[in-house]
């Protein structure tokens, strides 16, 4: 569905992305993690052509996304960054009802089909209780969900979500993340997840790829990446690896030991 074909990326006169490559399966979960500063987010910003890249190529359905145009792309896919921000006085269905610009001419309105879809991305996101509130009086896990429902009306073949859970409490962040598997096993949409914390990528994700300074060191499902040995070679820490029988993925419990 997705190919990401030797990508490189510079900053100014610095390569931070190099000769990466790897594929999105359609209707499948999946993750990019990495320490801090390792690319994580500047790849999946040039998947959405937020940021250029110097070298490599992009391919959605056998199509290079250079040529596609923005409003092309934004039909396609949707990309949602850490921080997000609206007007605090807009409310939620005014929010969410932005998700449907992308498939409207420049003059057009929006009609009873696309505020149907709008009421339909606040069902499913659990928000329709919340649909005339402002964004400002939401919590950060509300708030969250508002964004999703407005990519969720964006009617995207493929979400991207970065971060997804920073500044969340571990609440929220299980909240969130339930949603987007919810999203994903009901709607078949592929999601694409730039994370930080391992046990969440482990569970919620079909595959993961690693990134250590802007090179793929790993692909695959999280029983086959998530090993003592990439933890200790990406992230410099012991760790042991647990099963729980509730959950097939790994559990990932770090020691104390931190080699430099």
């Amino acid at each position: 569905m997705l190919k990401i074909e030797q990508l490189s990326i510079r900053y100014e006169q610095k390569e931070v992305v190099h000769d990466f490559s790897f594929d999105v399966k359609k209707g499948e979960v999946l993750s990019i993690i990495g320490p801090n500063g390792s690319g994580k987010s500047t790849i999946l910003k040039a998947v959405a052509r937020m940021l250029p890249y110097s070298a490599g190529t992009v391919t959605f359905d056998g199509e290079n996304m250079k040529k596609l145009s923005s409003k092309e792309i934004a039909k396609k896919m949707c990309i949602l960054s850490q921080r997000n921000q609206a007007p605090s006085d807009i409310t939620v269905r005014n929010l969410v009802s932005y998700g449907r610009y992308p498939h409207k001419k420049w003059f057009e309105r929006l009609d009873d089909e696309d505020y149907a879809i709008v009421d339909w991305a606040l069902e499913k996101t659990q928000l329709t209780h919340y649909r005339d509130q402002s964004i400002a009086a939401l919590s950060g896990g509300e708030s969250q969900r508002a964004w999703i429902a407005m990519a969720l009306a964006q009617k995207p073949q493929i979400l991207l979500l970065d971060e997804p859970t920073t500044y969340l409490d571990i609440a929220h962040q299980h909240e969130v993340l339930e949603l987007v598997r919810e999203l994903n096993r009901d709607t078949g949409m592929t999601v694409v997840m730039v994370l930080h914390d391992l046990n969440q990528a482990s569970s919620y994700s079909d595959r993961i790829v690693v990134v250590k300074d802007g090179y793929r060191a790993e692909i695959g499902t999280p029983e086959d990446v998530m090993t003592e040995h990439m933890i200790q070679s990406i992230y410099k820490m012991e760790a042991e690896i647990q099963h729980v029988t509730w959950d097939t993925a790994p559990r990932i419990q770090l020691k104390n030991t931190v080699k430099c």
